[in-house]
């Protein structure tokens, strides 16, 4: 076989262009591939590493207390005390092996040398790449009765190790300061590390993680203790114990995962069905697996699943172990005692997990995950351990327990002849295919493009303002579904009222995709949904219920991204012929000032005072428009806000607006 080569001077293409990039450099040219993004969220990603190390020392029994300190000048500093590393020439490498794990990509005690059981770390890459990714990183390894120092800059050693001498101190200390050429911004957040700290606390049953925020006090300042609270005079006592619980808290929960349920049903300030928690273990060699679960009053499910401290967003064998153990063991006992009869159809899943809240960790040695990000788990022998388990000794828990599992059961039938009567209302309501026209919503304007990576539909507030949006739209990918009045709040609803709601019904047939169960991402005719209502207190109401249903009822169109709220302007800045359109009050000033002063800035109080042209130019056009993209970040903090903006409960809405209208600007009543 002969291969013609056809070779173009211009294209040169040969050794000389493959490029080798030697240890830490591959990380620094390519920082996405090993921490997913350069944005906030890598950036806390670097923090996760270093802290999971440490986490891991203690998941071998030798570390039970954990310090991360946000330092004045933007670095973080994550204390252990457990064994440290070792600081002996490495025999491969020839450089001590602290140093080896710092420097050099898959190097760790984890890939079967006996240094660690259960691990986090999948890849050996954490501490390397966190160096790689710093501007500095110092630290301070106590292994051995010996105390080692040294600093690294951009991943290269610039201060080598050190020998310090003897010390009666035990564990690692690590500083490190991201890299602001690598980074867009450098500034963590106080809020989204202790979520992930309280949370490594819950599954870490024991393990105290503290966290301290010394950029809000001078570095000199000392942490107020109890004791000085305590003497302190009565008009000081509150204010220095809110100062201390700025600057640091201590996480230790020794009721584990059971802890972790009470802490989310309380944050959801639900009435909970009974107590305590259902908790459920087992193990099998070196693998465990435990559960803990509680029902509340409400129709939303919260399951959250873990592999090795590593929350599994995505789920995994663990998960679908949980549910088909636990529908089994629902489904059996409703039979034994004759809540179900034998003609009667079984519980479906969604029926037996109607109000339950859940936490799942399972930990193992050779785990298994699905991609880089490691949000899956794929060990197909913990499904059938999970699933066993839960089955077993759910079954162990109803037959001692008959009073709460009739309150179940009971509740498991009310969700099941609710499911049935949403069945019929939809198979009233479903249109043939998802593209059919002929069934789609009356009040729709559809757009002429049928491809959803090209398409939009705006759901807008009244009529009025639906009728604007369509004469301003680019109608060949640009669909309109004009919304009467406020819609249900599904959080008080169960799903056959969601299919009898003349508000929801058409965007649900609009969107093609179904919803709960039967949601198929695959069907979904718009690729961006965007929520344009307006700029006021009505409008962020109509948001919120907007929300609150995708995120109960489609939330893989928010999980992917599809979710978007329109940014109409405030105010329309105008001077003679010259006209400018602000979106803040700080805006609507600056173009006041360019303009000379003494100009007219108008009010817009709703959509429907703009007509077309201005819609199209300041709200809907993409070569100048402003979307607010809705993703989740944490799935269960974005259930309890939901709970208590959306609930029955008065309180908690009062005591969380109180707590957060501070963060609220322009603002308009």
């Amino acid at each position: 076989m002969n291969i013609k080569q056809n070779i173009h001077p211009e294209n040169n293409y040969g050794e000389e262009q493959i490029q080798v990039l030697e240890g830490l450099e591959a990380v620094r040219k390519r920082p996405g591939m090993y921490i997913g993004t350069t944005s906030m969220r890598g950036l806390h990603h670097l923090v996760y590493e270093i802290v999971d190390n440490s986490i891991d020392e203690a998941l071998e029994g030798k570390c039970d207390k954990i310090t991360v300190t946000l330092n004045p000048d933007n670095s973080v500093s994550v204390q252990d005390n457990g064994r440290g590393i070792p600081s002996g020439i490495h025999p491969k490498a020839g450089i001590p092996t602290v140093e080896v794990v710092f420097t050099i990509l898959h190097a760790g005690g984890k890939f079967g040398g006996g240094g660690y059981k259960i691990s986090g770390g999948l890849h050996g890459v954490g501490a390397a790449v966190v160096n790689a990714l710093s501007e500095w990183m110092e630290i301070v390894n106590c292994h051995d009765g010996m105390k080692y120092t040294e600093r690294f800059e951009r991943g290269v050693v610039a201060r080598p190790l050190t020998c310090e001498g003897k010390t009666a101190e035990q564990g690692l200390y690590v500083r490190f300061k991201p890299d602001p050429e690598i980074f867009d911004e450098i500034i963590f957040d106080y809020t989204t590390i202790l979520h992930r700290l309280r949370e490594q606390a819950f599954l870490n049953a024991g393990l105290t993680l503290e966290l301290v925020d010394q950029r809000i006090i001078p570095a000199e300042t000392e942490i107020v203790s109890d004791e000085e609270i305590e003497a302190a005079e009565e008009e000081d006592r509150d204010l220095m114990q809110k100062e201390k619980e700025e600057q640091f808290v201590s996480l230790c929960y020794e009721g584990g995962i059971r802890s972790f349920v009470e802490f989310l049903n309380g944050k959801k300030h639900a009435t909970v069905l009974h107590e305590p928690v259902i908790y459920l273990s087992t193990e099998k060699g070196t693998t465990t697996a435990e559960v803990a679960l509680q029902y509340n009053d409400g129709y939303n499910e919260l399951l959250m699943t873990f592999a090795n401290n590593i929350n599994t967003s995505e789920g995994g064998m663990h998960e679908t172990g949980f549910k088909t153990g636990l529908t089994r063991a629902y489904n059996d006992y409703a039979k034994k005692f004759g809540f179900l009869k034998a003609d009667d159809k079984n519980f479906s899943g969604e029926d037996v997990r109607e109000g339950l809240t859940t936490v799942v960790s399972v930990k193992l040695q050779e785990a298994q995950f699905e991609g880089q990000t490691k949000t899956k788990l794929g060990n197909a022998e913990i499904r059938s351990l999970v699933d066993g388990m839960v089955y077993e000794k759910l079954s162990e828990y109803f037959e001692e327990n008959p009073k709460v599992a009739r309150v179940l059961i009971e509740k498991s039938m009310l969700a099941a002849r609710a499911r049935e009567a949403a069945k019929k209302a939809r198979e009233a309501s479903r249109r043939k295919t998802p593209l059919e026209s002929s069934t789609l919503p009356g009040k729709l304007s559809d757009c002429q493009d049928r491809n959803p990576g090209n398409t939009e539909l705006f759901l807008v507030e009244g009529d009025s303002a639906g009728g604007t949006a369509k004469d301003g739209r680019d109608s060949k990918f640009q669909a309109i579904l004009p919304l009467r009045g406020k819609i249900l709040n599904v959080e008080k609803a169960r799903l056959d009222r969601i299919y009898d709601n003349v508000q929801i019904l058409p965007i649900i047939q609009a969107l093609g995709t179904g919803i709960g169960d039967e949601f198929d991402l695959e069907k979904l005719r718009y690729g961006k949904i965007v929520i344009m209502a307006d700029a006021d207190v009505d409008g962020a109401h109509i948001k919120t219920l907007l929300l609150t249903f995708f995120f109960r009822h489609m939330r893989p169109l928010v999980e992917k991204g599809h979710i978007f709220c329109a940014k109409p302007p405030l105010y329309k800045v105008y001077k003679g012929k010259q006209q400018q359109y602000a979106f803040s009050d700080e805006e609507r000033d600056q173009w006041i000032e360019k303009m000379g002063g003494n100009t007219q800035a108008e009010r817009y109080k709703g959509l429907g005072e703009m007509d077309a042209e201005q819609l199209w130019e300041t709200t809907m056009d993409p070569e100048r428009r402003s979307l607010l993209q809705i993703n989740i970040e944490n799935a269960d903090i974005a259930d309890q806000t939901f709970s208590v903006l959306m609930g029955d409960k008065v309180e908690p809405r009062r005591a969380f607006i109180q707590q957060n209208a501070k963060y609220v600007s322009n603002l308009d009543i």
